[in-house]
């Protein structure tokens, strides 16, 4: 058997057992947990409206497990095709176990810390069923403050609003705040619901607010798709993001979901007006603020979760333009970035559209050819032809939140006519008007930046070989360009003046960060290399990562000293390096003597326990990562849940079986099967001689076994034959 067709079957006897478990359904009635298939919306003893059982008890309505409703879900929308109807999510809506499990995370995202099932209270359950309740009945209503279902578990008692003062009954309507804690779990609820629906329909262009896409994905994506462009256009939809008109969301939302509760919850939560700040409170707020800017920091209180550490704080500063804008619609809370993922999906259709209608091959070039299947370039993946009239024309696009990057490979008029073209769809469906500044065509070599990354070429001069006529081998250097990815210098220093890790615009000095003044020497250099390695990280994909890391590193290792100099009372940056060494991993001391914990680790042994920061120098940061992006690349939950689908597909099962027939295999399963059920049916008959019992075993393992070979039926007959002879 050739190897190819042996790991074809090697591939098909390893999945068998999954296969198997999917297409034979399990014979006890009670569901299994976490079985994908197991659990039934449409269940009547699930909904607590018909059912045996009382339906105001939450126990008895608790039977099945959340996951497996939830991967239920996932599974029959990625199972469905994208033009077909999507799922009903009526029944999913009054599922208590849905409701738990978004209880849950909203407990999380409150105090920090995960709560079981098994530990929530039985008064938090009735307040979920009423709230379960209240939305099936349309009785819910967003943003209420006074009398609702579900109470925070870091609130206090619940207050009565006929006991509050008239003072504190309108600070509590109109002091703008975090939305109610129902509000949260109901966000969640339908969060749960929405996404799978929409993930197994969203464009593969679109790269944010989606689990599995990050902003890697999306470089990762550049560097392996758009080597072959040269006129980029980059826009920007962020408009949409801050202020949505709640018809469009709507109108974008009902084309796939027909489901009239979730539309209304939507509909209700978008229209509903939330409470904001004034302009006047905002600089009352502001003032009171920087009073009380140098007082004494209070103690948290229990249960309450901590803020973020300083160098997360710090990393977040360094986030792109791209992903700052974060959608937060009205009520929509943690749904916002879906429903702006809905919303803009209508772009990405267009585009896919407009990338066939431009798309004109042509044989004599490498990118492309007749049958529409890209060559591209093997020994160089990143490779930049040249264009011209001979050339294959095409388009290709990218989408992370709101702004866009569009690929074009032909000449500039094709690039201006798809700007006319879009900049008509954005006005017709998006109603946001864009015009030739906010899209400007811009050639690769200027350097398209995106990310904070720097899309640009760079001439090479690889040697190539080849074969001449008579055999003779040629060699001579050839002259290529490739897509440079690089993570742009001149934004970092950007975002470290921003800081205030820097001064000074031509030659930028570091400054000392006294947010870390009363911290002690280990805890500050254990804060600064945890930022370093997010920031080696999140550079991971760029040309010049040793570059741009240890440029980090020098800033921060120079904010530092001087934070030292200072603290220490050592005047100079020179003197700290000369005590604490290049990377600061000695411990430093003041004029009075030891500093505290210098004496607290020289007193345990631990004088080198302090980490000296990393990246010093250019040689210790890792190399770029250049790990090409497979084609057809998903996300690793989509790729589970596909070939989770093809196991349980009758069709898949058929080309096993017949694979298997077909090569005079049998799988191990099956083969012990045959034995123990053939020992257990012969092992009743009554044996009248030794010969008539060989040759009735032999006839009924002959009736099972057709499909082995000789070698295999030989071995059969040798070991019933011993079989037979104990018996005897």
């Amino acid at each position: 058997m050739p190897p190819p067709r042996r790991a074809q079957l090697a591939s098909l006897l390893r999945l068998r057992a999954f296969s198997s478990l999917a297409h034979h359904p399990p014979l006890s009635p009670t569901p299994r947990r976490h079985q994908f298939v197991a659990a039934d919306p449409s269940a009547p003893a699930a909904t607590g409206r018909a059912g045996v059982g009382n339906p105001l008890d939450p126990a008895q309505l608790l039977r099945d497990d959340p996951v497996s409703i939830t991967a239920s879900l996932w599974v029959s929308s990625f199972r469905a095709t994208p033009a077909a109807a999507a799922p009903s999510l009526a029944p999913f809506l009054s599922r208590l176990e849905l409701w738990v499990l978004a209880y849950q995370k909203a407990y999380a995202d409150e105090t920090g810390s995960y709560l079981p099932r098994s530990s929530i209270p039985v008064s938090t359950l009735s307040s979920l069923l009423a709230l379960r309740n209240a939305v099936l009945d349309s009785r819910f209503r967003f943003g209420n403050r006074l009398t609702p279902f579900l109470h925070s578990p870091r609130a206090d008692a619940a207050h009565d609003p006929a006991t509050l003062s008239k003072r504190k009954l309108r600070a509590l309507l109109t002091t703008p705040g975090p939305a109610p804690f129902q509000d949260r779990v109901v966000q969640e609820l339908l969060l749960l619901l929405l996404e799978p629906v929409y993930e197994a329909r969203f464009s593969p262009k679109s790269f944010a607010f989606r689990p599995g896409r990050s902003p890697h994905a999306a470089i990762r994506t550049i560097r392996r798709s758009f080597a072959p462009y040269l006129w980029y256009i980059k826009g920007d939809l962020s408009p949409l993001l801050h202020s949505p008109d709640p018809a469009l969301v709507v109108g974008a939302l009902i084309r796939d979901v027909r489901d009239k509760k979730v539309v209304d919850l939507i509909r209700s939560a978008l229209l509903t007006p939330a409470v904001t700040m004034r302009p006047g409170d905002e600089d009352a707020a502001n003032k009171k603020k920087k009073k009380r800017k140098y007082q004494k920091k209070k103690v948290l209180p229990e249960g309450e979760p901590k803020p973020d550490p300083y160098w997360l704080q710090t990393f977040f500063g360094f986030a792109p333009e791209e992903a700052l804008t974060q959608p937060d619609w009205g009520h929509c809370g943690v749904l916002s970035p879906l429903l702006a993922n809905v919303c803009l999906d209508e772009l990405d259709k267009w585009m896919e559209e407009k990338m066939k209608e431009f798309y004109k091959p042509s044989k004599s070039d490498v990118v492309g050819g007749d049958d529409g299947v890209e060559q591209g370039n093997t020994s160089w993946p990143e490779f930049v032809p040249t264009s011209g009239p001979d050339k294959t024309r095409k388009v290709d696009y990218i989408r992370y939140g709101g702004h866009f990057l569009i690929g074009v490979r032909g000449p500039r008029a094709d690039a201006a006519v798809l700007r006319k073209q879009l900049v008509e769809f954005c006005d017709q469906r998006f109603r946001i008007k864009l015009d030739n500044e906010n899209l400007p065509i811009e050639h690769i070599t200027k350097g398209i930046m995106f990310l904070d990354h720097v899309l640009c070429r760079r001439v090479v001069y690889p040697t190539l070989r080849y074969t001449a006529t008579g055999g003779k081998i040629i060699s001579e250097k050839g002259v290529g360009t490739l897509l440079s990815v690089t993570a742009s210098l001149k934004q970092c220093i950007k975002q470290f003046r921003k800081l205030e890790f820097l001064k000074g615009d031509r030659e930028p000095d570091p400054q000392p960060c006294f947010r870390m003044f009363h911290a002690t020497q280990s805890h500050t250099n254990a804060q600064m290399n945890k930022l370093l390695l997010t920031m080696a990280e999140w550079y991971r994909y760029a040309d010049n990562r040793k570059k741009v890391v240890n440029f980090c590193s020098y800033i921060l290792r120079g904010s530092l000293a001087k934070l030292y100099a200072a603290k220490y009372k050592l005047r100079s940056r020179a003197k700290v390096y000369k005590i604490a060494s290049r990377n600061l991993s000695r411990p430093l001391k003041d004029k009075k003597g030891q500093s505290p914990e210098y004496h607290n680790l020289l007193r345990m042994g631990l004088v080198d326990s302090i980490d000296g920061l990393q990246y010093t120098r250019m040689s210790m940061v890792p190399d770029p990562d250049y790990t090409p992006l497979p084609s057809g690349w998903r996300p690793d939950h989509e790729k589970i849940l596909l070939e989770y689908i093809k196991l349980t597909d009758q069709q898949t099962l058929e080309e096993q079986r017949s694979c298997i027939r077909e090569e005079g295999l049998i799988t191990p399963q099956d083969y012990i099967s045959m034995l123990v059920w053939s020992y257990k049916k012969n092992a009743l008959l009554l044996p009248s001689s030794k010969e008539s019992d060989h040759e009735g075993l032999t006839k009924d393992l002959g009736s099972d076994t057709d499909e082995l070979g000789d070698k295999e039926l030989g071995n059969l007959d040798h070991l019933h034959s011993s079989k037979v002879a104990e018996m005897s």
